[in-house]
């Protein structure tokens, strides 16, 4: 009796060890935070927009000492967006272009002259002599800081003092600058943005030129133009394009004879996407508005890697000498490769 007690206690002993190993083999593991799908997505930018907003209202007329000067003010946003509608990236600039004349109504500044940004210029910009809090890139760092990881609606929502400077109390101690013209930017490039896939950093570039301004002419006064090729671009892990948005802000501050501002300072400037048709190159083209030609040359940068767009072969007018955009892309790139370039080397 005792030794048939014994072969069914390990028989029953076998049996548990048995069930307990079987349960072990066949349980689903529990994922790492690499492989969950919920952490590989959590973050990822699944829209990229670029948003602006330009000024002319800084332009002044002659005076008895001085000449006209034209200055334009394009204020460029880059943002990446998850799938939650926050902020995963946001890049922050402006390009303040002045065009200076003298009394006769000559072009005083040199036309082939490196402008720079904000950002660019750093400490040179020359905040810190009137600003306790910082220069111009180290506030707007902090408000980038401070809009990452929110919907647009919060950042809509920021509330400011009678300079529209933040009064919060994450930013007051920061942030002394006007930021309405960032929050419109921003704004516009959450209204603008578009899909793209596998993105993980997000760039802003850019090029000025104020090469096509003019000095007094005859019956014509002078006119500053500022030319500043804005590009947002969105880069996956392996250093592929997943998605760019290109455009060009053409800014013409016009003055009479006698050096006085004809343009209206107030008014609302477009660049030439949102002009669209209005932009008027179908007259002289073959193969498109400007929009439309854009979009073909932004088609094919996807996809493709920084090296490969540097490289991509143009003729004599810089327009693209590849069988894939010859008959889609007439107009000259170099501007445009050279903002998302930049874009690039500055992603985020």
């Amino acid at each position: 009796m005792k030794k048939l007690l014994s072969v069914v206690l390990v028989l029953a002993l076998i049996l548990i060890m048995s069930v307990s190993c079987t349960g072990s083999n066949n349980s689903t593991p529990t994922p790492t935070p690499d492989q969950s799908t919920g952490s590989n997505n959590s973050g990822g930018i699944v829209k990229l927009g670029l948003g602006q907003n330009i000024s002319i209202a800084s332009s002044k007329n002659a005076d008895d000492e001085n000449g006209p000067v034209g200055q334009a003010d394009t204020v460029m946003a880059a943002v990446g967006i998850d799938a939650e509608g926050k902020v995963v990236s946001v890049t922050i600039d402006t390009a303040q272009a002045r065009v200076n004349f003298d009394k006769d109504g000559n072009m005083t500044t040199d036309p082939a002259v490196e402008l720079k940004t904000k950002a660019e210029l750093g400490d040179d910009y020359g905040m810190k002599a009137r600003s306790e809090v910082g220069e111009w890139y180290e506030q707007i760092a902090a408000l980038e800081k401070w809009m990452t990881g929110k919907t647009i609606d919060e950042i809509r929502s920021l509330k400011t003092n009678d300079k529209n400077a933040p009064d919060d109390p994450e930013l007051t101690s920061l942030v002394t600058i006007s930021v309405q013209d960032y929050i419109a930017a921003v704004a516009e490039a959450f209204e603008n943005a578009r899909e793209v896939n596998g993105a993980e950093k997000v760039g802003l570039g850019h090029v000025i030129s104020v090469a096509k301004s003019k000095g007094i002419d005859g019956e014509n006064g002078p006119v500053a133009q500022v030319d500043t090729v804005m590009a947002a671009a969105a880069f996956t892990a392996d250093g592929k394009t997943a998605g760019v948005i290109i455009d060009t802000a053409q800014v013409r501050v016009n003055f009479d004879t006698d050096g006085k501002l004809s343009s209206d300072p107030a008014a609302e400037l477009k660049t030439k996407v949102e002009l669209g048709d209005d932009y008027g190159m179908k007259a002289r083209s073959e193969v498109g508005e400007w929009y439309e030609q854009i979009a073909e040359l932004e088609k094919w940068m996807a996809g493709k890697t920084i090296e490969e767009i540097r490289n991509l072969k143009t003729n004599e007018n810089s327009a693209p000498d590849v069988p894939e955009l010859t008959s889609l892309v007439t107009i000259s790139v170099q501007d445009y490769i050279a903002s998302v370039s930049e874009a690039y080397d500055k992603a985020k």
